[in-house]
Protein backbone atom coordinates (compact mmCIF):
# COMPACT_ATOMS: atom_id res chain seq x y z
CA UNK A 1 0.00 0.00 0.00
CA UNK A 2 1.32 3.44 -0.92
CA UNK A 3 2.09 6.03 1.73
CA UNK A 4 -0.88 8.30 2.55
CA UNK A 5 -0.60 11.57 0.64
CA UNK A 6 -1.11 14.90 2.41
CA UNK A 7 -1.17 18.04 0.26
CA UNK A 8 -0.98 21.60 1.65
CA UNK A 9 -1.88 24.60 -0.50
CA UNK A 10 0.58 27.50 -0.80
CA UNK A 11 -0.06 30.83 -2.50
CA UNK A 12 1.55 34.22 -3.00
CA UNK A 13 1.33 36.18 0.25
CA UNK A 14 0.84 33.19 2.58
CA UNK A 15 1.98 33.41 6.19
CA UNK A 16 5.01 31.17 6.85
CA UNK A 17 3.53 30.24 10.23
CA UNK A 18 0.26 29.01 8.77
CA UNK A 19 2.09 27.01 6.11
CA UNK A 20 4.38 25.52 8.75
CA UNK A 21 1.48 24.00 10.72
CA UNK A 22 0.74 21.07 8.36
CA UNK A 23 4.47 20.81 7.60
CA UNK A 24 5.20 20.26 11.31
CA UNK A 25 2.51 17.61 11.79
CA UNK A 26 2.74 15.71 8.50
CA UNK A 27 6.08 16.68 6.95
CA UNK A 28 8.50 14.74 9.16
CA UNK A 29 9.04 11.00 9.46
CA UNK A 30 6.81 9.94 12.38
CA UNK A 31 6.95 6.16 11.92
CA UNK A 32 8.64 5.77 15.31
CA UNK A 33 5.51 7.27 16.87
CA UNK A 34 3.20 4.71 15.30
CA UNK A 35 2.24 6.83 12.30
CA UNK A 36 2.72 5.99 8.63
CA UNK A 37 5.34 7.79 6.60
CA UNK A 38 3.29 10.49 4.90
CA UNK A 39 3.92 11.54 1.32
CA UNK A 40 3.71 15.25 2.19
CA UNK A 41 3.43 17.79 -0.62
CA UNK A 42 3.28 21.57 -0.67
CA UNK A 43 1.34 22.58 -3.77
CA UNK A 44 1.42 26.08 -5.24
CA UNK A 45 -1.44 27.82 -6.99
CA UNK A 46 0.87 30.10 -8.97
CA UNK A 47 3.90 29.15 -11.03
CA UNK A 48 7.33 30.25 -9.87
CA UNK A 49 8.62 31.25 -6.42
CA UNK A 50 6.08 32.09 -3.72
CA UNK A 51 6.46 35.31 -1.73
CA UNK A 52 5.32 35.12 1.87
CA UNK A 53 3.87 37.96 3.92
CA UNK A 54 7.03 37.86 6.07
CA UNK A 55 9.27 38.86 3.16
CA UNK A 56 10.57 35.35 2.51
CA UNK A 57 10.53 33.73 -0.91
CA UNK A 58 10.08 29.96 -1.16
CA UNK A 59 10.19 27.48 -4.00
CA UNK A 60 7.25 25.06 -4.04
CA UNK A 61 7.89 21.74 -5.80
CA UNK A 62 4.30 20.85 -6.77
CA UNK A 63 1.38 22.39 -8.59
CA UNK A 64 -2.35 21.79 -8.09
CA UNK A 65 -2.19 18.59 -10.13
CA UNK A 66 -0.51 16.97 -7.10
CA UNK A 67 -3.89 17.15 -5.33
CA UNK A 68 -5.38 14.62 -7.71
CA UNK A 69 -4.32 11.59 -5.67
CA UNK A 70 -4.10 13.19 -2.21
CA UNK A 71 -5.81 11.55 0.76
CA UNK A 72 -5.86 14.78 2.81
CA UNK A 73 -5.89 18.29 1.35
CA UNK A 74 -5.15 21.22 3.67
CA UNK A 75 -5.72 24.92 2.97
CA UNK A 76 -3.63 26.55 5.74
CA UNK A 77 -4.97 30.08 5.29
CA UNK A 78 -6.32 32.40 2.61
CA UNK A 79 -6.03 35.90 1.18
CA UNK A 80 -8.44 38.46 -0.30
CA UNK A 81 -11.43 37.15 1.62
CA UNK A 82 -13.94 39.10 -0.43
CA UNK A 83 -12.65 37.67 -3.71
CA UNK A 84 -13.34 34.08 -4.78
CA UNK A 85 -10.32 31.77 -5.10
CA UNK A 86 -8.97 31.03 -8.58
CA UNK A 87 -11.17 28.64 -10.51
CA UNK A 88 -8.29 26.16 -10.75
CA UNK A 89 -8.08 25.85 -6.94
CA UNK A 90 -11.85 25.65 -6.51
CA UNK A 91 -12.15 22.85 -9.04
CA UNK A 92 -9.12 21.00 -7.63
CA UNK A 93 -10.69 21.02 -4.16
CA UNK A 94 -14.04 19.83 -5.51
CA UNK A 95 -12.36 17.01 -7.45
CA UNK A 96 -10.43 15.91 -4.38
CA UNK A 97 -13.61 15.90 -2.30
CA UNK A 98 -15.53 13.89 -4.89
CA UNK A 99 -12.70 11.39 -4.91
CA UNK A 100 -13.03 10.93 -1.15
CA UNK A 101 -10.16 13.07 0.14
CA UNK A 102 -10.49 14.76 3.52
CA UNK A 103 -10.61 18.54 3.03
CA UNK A 104 -9.18 20.66 5.87
CA UNK A 105 -9.40 24.45 6.18
CA UNK A 106 -7.18 26.03 8.85
CA UNK A 107 -7.96 29.55 10.05
CA UNK A 108 -8.89 31.68 7.01
CA UNK A 109 -8.52 28.65 4.77
CA UNK A 110 -12.18 28.07 5.62
CA UNK A 111 -13.03 30.92 3.23
CA UNK A 112 -11.39 29.15 0.29
CA UNK A 113 -13.28 25.95 1.06
CA UNK A 114 -16.54 27.86 1.54
CA UNK A 115 -16.17 29.25 -1.98
CA UNK A 116 -16.32 25.71 -3.39
CA UNK A 117 -19.79 25.14 -1.92
CA UNK A 118 -18.55 22.18 0.14
CA UNK A 119 -19.62 23.85 3.39
CA UNK A 120 -23.16 24.66 2.29
CA UNK A 121 -25.59 23.68 5.06
CA UNK A 122 -22.74 22.54 7.31
CA UNK A 123 -21.16 23.76 10.54
CA UNK A 124 -17.79 25.44 10.19
CA UNK A 125 -15.50 27.84 12.00
CA UNK A 126 -12.62 30.22 11.35
CA UNK A 127 -10.60 32.82 13.24
CA UNK A 128 -12.96 34.56 15.69
CA UNK A 129 -12.25 38.00 14.18
CA UNK A 130 -13.59 36.85 10.78
CA UNK A 131 -16.58 34.70 11.70
CA UNK A 132 -19.07 37.48 11.00
CA UNK A 133 -17.50 38.09 7.61
CA UNK A 134 -17.64 34.38 6.81
CA UNK A 135 -21.32 34.30 7.75
CA UNK A 136 -22.08 37.41 5.67
CA UNK A 137 -20.32 36.05 2.59
CA UNK A 138 -21.74 32.53 2.92
CA UNK A 139 -25.09 32.73 4.75
CA UNK A 140 -25.85 29.07 4.03
CA UNK A 141 -23.02 27.98 6.37
CA UNK A 142 -23.71 27.40 10.08
CA UNK A 143 -20.79 29.41 11.46
CA UNK A 144 -19.73 28.51 15.01
CA UNK A 145 -17.58 31.33 16.37
CA UNK A 146 -16.92 29.76 19.76
CA UNK A 147 -15.00 26.58 18.96
CA UNK A 148 -11.45 25.55 18.07
CA UNK A 149 -12.37 23.27 15.19
CA UNK A 150 -15.36 21.56 13.58
CA UNK A 151 -15.17 18.01 12.22
CA UNK A 152 -18.02 17.42 9.79
CA UNK A 153 -16.81 14.09 8.53
CA UNK A 154 -15.21 14.73 5.15
CA UNK A 155 -14.54 18.45 5.77
CA UNK A 156 -12.79 19.86 8.84
CA UNK A 157 -12.33 23.58 9.64
CA UNK A 158 -10.46 25.30 12.44
CA UNK A 159 -10.09 28.63 14.21
CA UNK A 160 -6.92 30.70 13.97
CA UNK A 161 -3.24 30.27 14.71
CA UNK A 162 -2.63 27.56 17.37
CA UNK A 163 -6.05 26.00 16.75
CA UNK A 164 -4.67 24.84 13.39
CA UNK A 165 -2.24 22.61 15.28
CA UNK A 166 -5.09 21.29 17.43
CA UNK A 167 -7.07 20.56 14.27
CA UNK A 168 -4.22 18.69 12.56
CA UNK A 169 -3.61 16.70 15.73
CA UNK A 170 -7.33 15.85 15.76
CA UNK A 171 -7.04 14.56 12.18
CA UNK A 172 -4.14 12.34 13.27
CA UNK A 173 -6.14 11.11 16.25
CA UNK A 174 -9.24 10.36 14.20
CA UNK A 175 -7.33 8.41 11.53
CA UNK A 176 -4.44 6.83 13.41
CA UNK A 177 -5.53 6.60 17.04
CA UNK A 178 -5.24 8.42 20.35
CA UNK A 179 -1.90 6.88 21.35
CA UNK A 180 -0.14 7.95 18.15
CA UNK A 181 -1.61 11.45 18.50
CA UNK A 182 -0.46 11.61 22.13
CA UNK A 183 3.10 10.66 21.18
CA UNK A 184 3.10 13.22 18.38
CA UNK A 185 1.82 15.94 20.72
CA UNK A 186 4.60 15.18 23.18
CA UNK A 187 7.24 15.35 20.46
CA UNK A 188 6.11 18.73 19.17
CA UNK A 189 5.41 19.97 22.73
CA UNK A 190 1.69 20.52 22.21
CA UNK A 191 -1.24 19.94 24.54
CA UNK A 192 -2.30 16.35 23.82
CA UNK A 193 -5.92 17.20 23.16
CA UNK A 194 -7.91 20.39 23.15
CA UNK A 195 -11.49 19.57 22.26
CA UNK A 196 -12.96 21.02 19.09
CA UNK A 197 -15.81 22.45 21.16
CA UNK A 198 -13.46 24.28 23.49
CA UNK A 199 -13.75 28.06 23.45
CA UNK A 200 -11.43 30.12 21.25
CA UNK A 201 -10.96 32.60 24.11
CA UNK A 202 -9.14 31.05 27.07
CA UNK A 203 -8.07 33.31 29.91
CA UNK A 204 -4.91 32.05 31.62
CA UNK A 205 -3.94 33.04 35.17
CA UNK A 206 -1.38 35.85 35.06
CA UNK A 207 0.48 34.87 38.22
CA UNK A 208 0.80 31.84 40.43
CA UNK A 209 -0.77 31.78 43.84
CA UNK A 210 -1.41 29.17 46.50
CA UNK A 211 -4.94 28.68 45.16
CA UNK A 212 -3.92 28.34 41.50
CA UNK A 213 -1.28 25.77 42.49
CA UNK A 214 -3.92 23.78 44.41
CA UNK A 215 -6.25 24.16 41.43
CA UNK A 216 -3.70 22.57 39.08
CA UNK A 217 -2.86 19.88 41.62
CA UNK A 218 -6.54 19.01 42.00
CA UNK A 219 -6.90 18.53 38.24
CA UNK A 220 -3.72 16.46 38.07
CA UNK A 221 -5.14 14.21 40.78
CA UNK A 222 -8.35 13.74 38.78
CA UNK A 223 -6.40 12.76 35.66
CA UNK A 224 -4.38 10.22 37.65
CA UNK A 225 -7.50 8.67 39.21
CA UNK A 226 -10.13 8.77 36.49
CA UNK A 227 -11.59 5.46 37.64
CA UNK A 228 -12.65 7.08 40.92
CA UNK A 229 -15.77 9.17 41.47
CA UNK A 230 -15.06 12.90 41.04
CA UNK A 231 -17.81 15.39 41.80
CA UNK A 232 -17.61 19.10 41.17
CA UNK A 233 -17.85 19.75 44.90
CA UNK A 234 -15.10 17.30 45.84
CA UNK A 235 -12.64 18.63 43.26
CA UNK A 236 -13.47 22.24 44.16
CA UNK A 237 -12.81 21.38 47.81
CA UNK A 238 -9.46 19.80 46.90
CA UNK A 239 -8.59 23.02 45.07
CA UNK A 240 -9.49 25.06 48.17
CA UNK A 241 -12.26 26.89 46.33
CA UNK A 242 -16.00 27.22 46.60
CA UNK A 243 -18.07 25.47 43.95
CA UNK A 244 -18.92 28.81 42.31
CA UNK A 245 -15.34 30.12 42.28
CA UNK A 246 -13.97 26.81 41.00
CA UNK A 247 -16.54 26.72 38.19
CA UNK A 248 -15.71 30.26 37.13
CA UNK A 249 -11.94 29.65 37.26
CA UNK A 250 -12.25 26.34 35.41
CA UNK A 251 -14.21 27.93 32.59
CA UNK A 252 -11.66 30.75 32.27
CA UNK A 253 -8.56 28.59 32.43
CA UNK A 254 -9.69 25.47 30.55
CA UNK A 255 -12.40 26.90 28.30
CA UNK A 256 -15.13 24.36 28.98
CA UNK A 257 -17.17 22.96 31.89
CA UNK A 258 -15.69 20.62 34.47
CA UNK A 259 -18.17 17.87 33.57
CA UNK A 260 -17.37 18.04 29.88
CA UNK A 261 -13.62 18.08 30.55
CA UNK A 262 -13.89 15.08 32.89
CA UNK A 263 -15.85 13.08 30.32
CA UNK A 264 -13.28 13.93 27.65
CA UNK A 265 -10.40 12.79 29.87
CA UNK A 266 -12.20 9.50 30.48
CA UNK A 267 -12.91 8.98 26.79
CA UNK A 268 -9.23 9.55 26.00
CA UNK A 269 -8.16 7.03 28.63
CA UNK A 270 -10.65 4.50 27.25
CA UNK A 271 -9.25 5.08 23.75
CA UNK A 272 -5.71 4.34 24.94
CA UNK A 273 -6.84 1.21 26.80
CA UNK A 274 -8.73 -0.08 23.78
CA UNK A 275 -5.68 0.54 21.59
CA UNK A 276 -3.05 -0.98 23.86
CA UNK A 277 -4.77 -3.72 25.92
CA UNK A 278 -7.08 -6.68 25.46
CA UNK A 279 -9.16 -5.84 28.54
CA UNK A 280 -12.90 -6.49 28.34
CA UNK A 281 -15.27 -3.61 27.66
CA UNK A 282 -16.49 -3.75 31.25
CA UNK A 283 -12.90 -3.54 32.55
CA UNK A 284 -12.09 -0.60 30.25
CA UNK A 285 -15.28 1.18 31.29
CA UNK A 286 -14.51 0.65 34.98
CA UNK A 287 -10.88 1.77 34.71
CA UNK A 288 -11.85 4.88 32.73
CA UNK A 289 -14.55 5.84 35.23
CA UNK A 290 -17.66 5.14 33.17
CA UNK A 291 -18.90 2.36 35.43
CA UNK A 292 -20.43 0.18 32.75
CA UNK A 293 -19.88 -0.88 29.15
CA UNK A 294 -23.27 0.64 28.31
CA UNK A 295 -22.16 4.06 29.52
CA UNK A 296 -18.88 3.68 27.65
CA UNK A 297 -20.74 2.92 24.41
CA UNK A 298 -23.01 5.92 24.89
CA UNK A 299 -20.10 8.33 25.34
CA UNK A 300 -18.18 6.89 22.38
CA UNK A 301 -21.26 7.26 20.18
CA UNK A 302 -21.78 10.85 21.31
CA UNK A 303 -18.17 12.02 21.04
CA UNK A 304 -16.48 9.78 18.50
CA UNK A 305 -19.47 8.61 16.45
CA UNK A 306 -18.35 5.01 16.76
CA UNK A 307 -18.55 2.13 19.22
CA UNK A 308 -15.73 0.98 21.54
CA UNK A 309 -15.62 -2.37 19.73
CA UNK A 310 -15.31 -0.70 16.33
CA UNK A 311 -12.68 1.69 17.70
CA UNK A 312 -10.61 -1.26 18.97
CA UNK A 313 -10.89 -3.01 15.60
CA UNK A 314 -9.69 0.15 13.91
CA UNK A 315 -6.94 1.29 16.26
CA UNK A 316 -5.68 -1.66 18.30
CA UNK A 317 -1.91 -2.02 18.54
CA UNK A 318 -1.90 -5.03 16.22
CA UNK A 319 -3.87 -3.17 13.56
CA UNK A 320 -1.56 -0.16 13.84
CA UNK A 321 1.52 -2.36 13.47
CA UNK A 322 0.03 -3.89 10.32
CA UNK A 323 -0.68 -0.42 8.95
CA UNK A 324 2.84 0.79 9.57
CA UNK A 325 4.20 -2.30 7.84
CA UNK A 326 1.98 -1.58 4.84
CA UNK A 327 2.95 2.09 4.83
CA UNK A 328 6.71 1.43 5.10
CA UNK A 329 8.63 2.76 2.09
CA UNK A 330 9.07 0.18 -0.63
CA UNK A 331 12.47 -1.45 -0.71
CA UNK A 332 14.37 -1.17 -3.98
CA UNK A 333 15.74 -4.24 -5.73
Amino acid sequence: MANPIVAAIAFDGISPFHLSVPCLVFGDDRTALGLPRFDFRVCAIENGPIRTDAGLTITVPHGLSALDDADIVIVPSWRNLEDPPPAALTEALRRAHRRGALIVGLCLGTFAIAATGLLSGRRATTHWAYTEQLQALYPDIIVDADVLYVDDGDVVTSAGVAAGLDCCLHVVRARYGAEAALRLARQIVLSPHRQGGQAQFIERPLAKSENTDRFAQALDTVVRTLGDAHSLDSVAGAAGLTRRTFTRRFQKSIGTSFGDWLTEQRVQLAQRLLESTSQSMDAVAFQAGFGSATSLRQHFAARLRTSPAQYRREFSKNVQNERIAHFSPRQSG
